[in-house]
C-alpha cells in the first residue's frame, strides 16, 4: 500500500541566500504561498532583528504568530538545531522561556542535550520530529527511547553527493527499521 505524499516546505535557515525571508512578515508571507501551492507543513527558523538565528522567546513568538494568522491550520516546525546555540544547557534554559509554542520541533538526534530538550517539548505539547544527519544520529534515537513520543523521522543526510547521500539515507533507514521503529519519514535534501 502506497502512503499518500507528505510535503513539509523549509522555508529558510542558516544558509545565505536573499531570497530567504528573515522578518517575520516575509516568512509569514511565503508560508501562505506554499501552502497555497499544496504543502502540508513547514518548517522555519526565527531571526533576530539584526537577521541572525535565534531561538530567543519574542523573535520564536513573532514568527509564529505571523505564520498563524495568515495559515492558522497549517502547523508549524521551528528549528532547535543547536547551530543557532551550541551550549545544550543554555539552549534548554532558552526553550524553556517560550511561551508561543511550536506545533512541531526539528530536534537533531545526534546533538548535546537532545534528550532533555525533547522531554521538556513533549510535557509541554509540542510534538518532535526526529532529525537525522548521520549512522550515529541514527543509533543514538533507537537507544533514546524517544521514538514512541515523536511525529516522524527526518533523514537528513549531509553529503552533497547525491549517491553518498542516498547510501546514508538507506542506512539511517536501516537502523530505524531494524528496531521496529514504524514512524513516518520525511526525506531532506539540499540543492
Amino acid at each position: 500500500m502506497h502512503s499518500p505524499t507528505f510535503l513539509q516546505v523549509a522555508l529558510n535557515g542558516d544558509r545565505i541566500h536573499p531570497a530567504a525571508p528573515r522578518t517575520s512578515e516575509s516568512i509569514a508571507t511565503d508560508v501562505r504561498a506554499v501552502v497555497r501551492a499544496g504543502a502540508h507543513s513547514v518548517h522555519v527558523h526565527a531571526f533576530d532583528d539584526a537577521g541572525r538565528e535565534t531561538l530567543d522567546a519574542a523573535a520564536c513568538a513573532r514568527v509564529l504568530r505571523s505564520i498563524r494568522q495568515l495559515c492558522p491550520d497549517t502547523p508549524v516546525s521551528l528549528s532547535t538545531s543547536a547551530t543557532i546555540v551550541s551550549d545544550p544547557a543554555e539552549r534548554l534554559r532558552i526553550v524553556e522561556q517560550w511561551d508561543e509554542l511550536p506545533d512541531l520541533v526539528t530536534a537533531n538526534q545526534g546533538e548535546a542535550g537532545i534528550v532533555p530538550l525533547c522531554e521538556l517539548l513533549l510535557r509541554r505539547g509540542v510534538e518532535i520530529e526526529a532529525g537525522l544527519l548521520t549512522v550515529d544520529d541514527a543509533h543514538a534515537f533507537v537507544a533514546s527511547g524517544l521514538a514512541t513520543h515523536c511525529r516522524r523521522v527526518l533523514i537528513e543526510p549531509l553529503e552533497l553527493d547525491p549517491d553518498d547521500a542516498l547510501r546514508n539515507a538507506a542506512a539511517m533507514e536501516e537502523i530505524v527499521t531494524a528496531a521496529g521503529i514504524t514512524l513516518p519519514q520525511v526525506h531532506h535534501g539540499y540543492g
